[in-house]
């Protein structure tokens, strides 16, 4: 009888699709897959490996499994994933408990060695060049409930930002072909999904080096009929690879959200430069005075990063005036992580981890004055929420989101209901109150659940 996998999937959405890949990939071999540990299973950690904090999460997991191992508690260890990819060679010398060690673009293959690791024999299984790209046909199992799922579109990335080492552990650009894609929408569709969110580490540029032009607002034509009634989300967009098409197509929509996930990572003209961002303040302005103009209605969700190499307190002071007079319905903010392999990780003048936090907490200060003001607007009108799921601290609540919120990083909304709701039931919401980053509401008794 074949021992089951324990899988613990870490980092963003990305890495999660390859998780199901792999979750795909085990059970056509007849393997179980399991979320809770348990006693002489196999354990497959995904690690995540691009910023500091990521690398120590995914260490101290893979210690504790180690310990495991050790104790004769578990059968094998395996390590796929960002992390892997990067220190192959260092994990194997300095954790010996691990049996396998795959890569970010190996980890499909782990079912085919797991024969030859249960007899002992260890395998590292790299690819200098990354080149693995997944299609509609593989035997993905989704993590996430049904109602909302994720697709890459492509993987790789050449935008060659200096503090960013993805892609090292990525490998090149590669668009998926747009007929891969549209069929997986289709069958996740056919399954019961509500909400595709299409990811990718720079989506605007989909289609460049397999179609030789900017396809991403041609996808979204074809994809918007399979999706009709639900939504299309699209994430990790970069703001120098927007063209009009795409606007317009975002523009006209239902089913895609008006919700753009811009990151500009800064704003000072100096350390956009130092990043290598390919664009420049005037550009990043332009660009949101634009997306505001022609998609009324439009939630810009972006992300920054303080305490990068040289960032004076003036570069500083200029990002949180520009976030205050922005107005970003929603912001992530990142600290600078000195990475080596990355050109800024020689870079002079480099911030004290002290000085990084505070201007962290700074930021976040700002913004959740800037996001619950916003959120203020919202009180009393009728927004359409997409259910998640139930809130069993209060038997008559459950919780959804709006179009303006992406899963896992954005806010909720707490839905007061007498009547049952199910996962995945868009239902009209009366706005009652706010919350710093959530809202909170009623469902319409006249609108009730609207099924798709």
């Amino acid at each position: 009888m074949k021992p089951d996998v324990f899988i613990i999937s870490l980092g963003c959405p990305r890495n999660l699709v390859d998780s199901e890949v792999l979750i795909g990939e085990l059970k056509k071999r007849g393997f179980r897959v399991i979320y809770k540990f348990k006693k002489n299973c196999i354990a497959i950690i995904n690690t995540c490996g691009f910023i500091e904090d990521a690398k120590k999460e995914s260490l101290d997991i893979i210690l504790e499994l180690a310990d495991l191992k050790m104790d004769g508690s578990l059968s094998c260890l395996i390590v796929t994933g960002c992390l892997s990819q990067r220190y192959p060679l260092e994990l194997t010398k300095e954790i010996p408990e691990i049996d396998g060690i795959f890569g970010s673009s190996t980890f499909a293959r782990i079912p085919e060695y797991l024969d030859r690791l249960l007899n002992g024999r260890k395998a590292v299984v790299i690819d200098k060049k990354p080149h693995f790209l997944y299609h509609h046909r593989m035997n993905r199992s989704i993590m996430t409930p049904k109602h909302t799922v994720y697709v890459k579109i492509q993987e790789g990335c050449m935008n060659l930002c200096s503090y960013c080492i993805i892609p090292k552990i990525k490998g090149p650009y590669r668009s998926r072909s747009m007929g891969s894609v549209l069929k997986e929408i289709y069958s996740f569709r056919k399954s019961g999904a509500k909400e595709v969110n299409l990811v990718g580490q720079d989506t605007t540029l989909y289609g460049v080096d397999r179609y030789k032009g900017l396809m991403l607002a041609n996808l979204l034509k074809k994809a918007s009929p399979i999706m009709k009634s639900g939504w299309i989300r699209v994430l990790y967009t970069h703001p120098a690879h927007y063209n009009q098409q795409l606007i317009d197509i975002i523009k006209n929509g239902p089913p895609i959200c008006k919700y753009l996930d811009l990151p500009i990572q800064h704003i000072s003209d100096k350390i956009l430069k130092r990043m290598h961002r390919r664009v420049t303040k005037k550009d990043i302005i332009t660009l949101i005075e634009k997306l505001r103009k022609n998609i009324p209605g439009v939630a810009i969700r972006t992300s920054v990063m303080v305490g990068f190499p040289g960032e004076s307190d003036r570069d500083f002071s200029e990002l949180e005036m520009f976030i205050k007079e922005i107005r970003f319905d929603r912001l992530g903010v990142f600290i600078y992580s000195r990475e080596e392999g990355t050109r800024a990780f020689s870079f002079g003048n480099q911030v004290s981890e002290r000085e990084k936090h505070q201007k962290f907490n700074r930021i976040m200060e700002v913004q959740k004055n800037v996001s619950e003001d916003i959120n203020r607007g919202y009180l009393g009108q009728t927004l359409r929420v997409l259910i998640d799921e139930k809130d069993f601290s209060c038997p008559t609540q459950y919780i959804g989101r709006t179009e303006y919120d992406a899963p896992e990083v954005d806010g909720m909304v707490y839905v007061k209901s007498q009547r049952k709701l199910n996962a995945g039931d868009f239902v009209n919401v009366k706005i009652e109150d706010v919350l710093e980053y959530d809202l909170v509401g009623r469902l319409c008794t006249d609108g009730g659940a609207l099924g798709e």
